[in-house]
């Protein structure tokens, strides 16, 4: 790797998240999101504090 290492991003999931798995995980890094079903899927490159205030207002709940 010529010195330069690779970087795997450790995933978290909220404490609030159901036994059922339907959640979302942030990387510690705070600059991602994926779907917690879907580890291999895509990720979604996020503002997390732009992302948890919009959660907290509300503007993702159906």
């Amino acid at each position: 790797m010529n010195g330069v290492e690779m970087l795997i991003p450790q995933w978290i999931k909220s404490s609030y998240s159901s036994a059922n798995g339907d959640c979302v995980e942030l990387t510690t890094a705070l600059d991602a999101i994926r779907d917690s079903k879907d580890l291999g899927g895509p990720t979604l490159a996020v503002d997390v504090g732009t992302f948890v205030c919009a959660v907290q207002q509300g503007r993702f709940d159906r």
